[in-house]
């Protein structure tokens, strides 16, 4: 379930600084939510700075670029885990694409288990395997 996006403006930043972006913020996704790292997915949307409009100013036009991320978690999830994501995230884009702290905006999108897919089964019906799993002492992937 982990999934998160970044929005950013296209040809702000090198391939190198997305890189470490994307390979940073999927460990740091598996390390708060405690999953296992192949369950981690990030990606980023790139936009064309004309299609792109922070406080009523497209970025082609001298706007400021401002990054904006979402990231989705199961319902039930501890509210401090949310809060951990939300403040590394924003961290990870002010350390690795060197934006300004106060322009970047994120937020934690709660997903109802019973509406959720994981290879085609509810994952309601995955978590309770897995918690019984745990409670006979099996290994997850």
């Amino acid at each position: 379930m982990p999934i998160l996006e970044y929005h950013l403006a296209d040809n702000c930043y090198s391939d190198s600084q997305i890189k470490e972006l994307l390979v940073s913020s999927s460990h740091l996704y598996a390390e708060v939510l405690a999953c296992p790292l192949d369950r981690v997915r990030v990606f980023v949307n790139f936009y064309q700075k004309r299609h792109m409009a922070v406080a009523g100013e497209l970025l082609s036009e001298g706007g400021v670029e401002a990054p904006y991320f979402h990231f989705l978690v199961l319902e039930g999830r501890p509210i401090e885990q949310c809060h951990q994501l939300l403040t590394g995230f924003t961290d990870l884009v002010v350390d690795v694409l060197k934006v300004d702290r106060s322009w970047i905006r994120g937020g934690c999108w709660p997903i109802p288990p019973q509406y959720w897919a994981i290879g085609g089964q509810p994952a309601s019906l995955m978590r309770a395997s897995e918690i019984k799993a745990r409670a006979l002492g099996g290994d997850l992937k």
